[in-house]
Order: C-alpha cells, then sequence, then structure tokens
C-alpha cells in the first residue's frame, strides 16, 4: 500500500499501538484480525495522505529505493529482476487508492473479495470490480513496454 517495506513497518507499529490503546473498547466476540487490517489501512491511508501533502508542498518525494535479497549471483539478472519489480511497485502506488486497496487486499494479501468488502465496508460486486480495473490499468501500463 505505502511503497515501501519500511512505511509498511511503521504504519503495522502504528496500527498496534493505537489498537493496544483502544484495547478496552474492542468487543471481545467479534475477530481482530479484521479490525487490525482496517486499523492498519487506515493508518497507511494516513501516511499516503501525509506523502501528497509534502510533495505538494515541495518537501520532498519520500521514494525510497527498492532493496531485495540477493539470491542470485549473476548480477545481470539481478539488476533486471530489481528493474522489473520497480517498474510493478511505481505502477500499483500509481493507481487511485480505492483500486489499490482493494488490488493488495485480494491479490497481494490473499483475502477473499468478502473478507476484502467487509474490511472496506463496501459489496464484493464493488471490490471485484475494483481489482478487475486496477488489474487492467496494470496490465494496459505493462503492454506499452
Amino acid at each position: 500500500m505505502v511503497g515501501s517495506a519500511e512505511e509498511a513497518e511503521d504504519a503495522v507499529q502504528a496500527a498496534l499501538a493505537s489498537v493496544w490503546v483502544a484495547r478496552t473498547k474492542l468487543d471481545p466476540q467479534r475477530p481482530a484480525a479484521a479490525y487490525l487490517t482496517t486499523v492498519t489501512l487506515n493508518k497507511c491511508r494516513d501516511r499516503l495522505r501525509r506523502r501528497k501533502t509534502a510533495r505538494f508542498f515541495g518537501f520532498g518525494t519520500l521514494e525510497d529505493d527498492l532493496l531485495l535479497a540477493d539470491d542470485q549471483p549473476d548480477a545481470e539478472a539481478l539488476a533486471a529482476d530489481r528493474q522489473t519489480l520497480s517498474s510493478v511497485q511505481k505502477a500499483i502506488a500509481g493507481l487511485p487508492v480505492r483500486l489499490r486497496e482493494a488490488l493488495v487486499l485480494v491479490a497481494i494479501e490473499g483475502r477473499s473479495q468478502r473478507e476484502a468488502a467487509e474490511l472496506l465496508n463496501v459489496t464484493e460486486k464493488t471490490i471485484e470490480t475494483r481489482v478487475y480495473r486496477a488489474r487492467l490499468r496494470l496490465r494496459e501500463k505493462f503492454e506499452t513496454f
């Protein structure tokens, strides 16, 4: 969602801290995982809004370089993989937030459309449409390469 592992970890830590502070208000009958995911998504949205504001006022791009584990000794293949992954990451980051959220929840995290719909408080059909549109935009972007 946020484009870098470090920012994602910070968002998760912020979400955990928020849930810990509000733990007395939680309903023990409801699953904590869905609530925690919703809080984490909101923390990611907050970070994206702050990033957008920072860019608007010229405080920097806040873009982090992508780091990958070196599983292959071939430096050329590694460079090509990094470039491809970076391109995909930038393309996903360029999607509208609603499309990106649905795509990340369903395609990357492996959640069902029903779970994603409940987390985002929309219908399953809306999630299906958003994932379809996100994939279509990504396909169009990479077919031009």
